[in-house]
């Protein structure tokens, strides 16, 4: 049975997944699926869920917040900020609705940081040319 190496990058580690036949991945044009000796490929994957197969073993999820996929002689490379792998597909997606979650706090947290952040610049500045013209 033909196979292709899936490597995998984060933030934190790598992984290199050995004796893969298949993966299923959706970017914004769709699903789409990589077989070994596909030709170069290119992509960016959307935030979910992806899924590989090694020989017949049962399906692994690969959850993301979206990445660059590249297939190219037969390895097939794909970088992240993070990345989880589970078999069971409940869990998985349970675990990226958590993370999906955080992070949309995070960045509502952020957004009210970086406005508080801009009013007190406008501040200064307007104090600075209040002061300039005061003289």
């Amino acid at each position: 049975m033909q196979h292709f190496d899936l490597l995998l990058y984060d933030a934190m580690h790598k992984e290199h997944v050995t004796g893969v036949t298949s993966f299923v991945g959706e970017d914004k044009s769709g699903c789409f699926g990589l077989l070994p000796n596909h030709e170069r490929f290119m992509t960016i994957l959307v935030f979910g869920l992806a899924r590989f197969q090694i020989n017949d073993l049962p399906w692994q999820y690969l959850a993301l917040p979206g990445a660059v996929l590249y297939f190219n002689n037969n390895q097939l490379t794909i970088s992240t900020r993070h990345f989880l792998i589970d078999s069971d597909y409940a869990r998985i997606s349970s675990l990226l609705e958590q993370q999906l979650l955080t992070e949309e706090e995070n960045l509502r947290t952020m957004k009210v940081s970086l406005h508080r952040m801009e009013e007190e610049m406008l501040k200064l500045l307007w104090n600075t040319r209040k002061k300039r013209t005061d003289q």
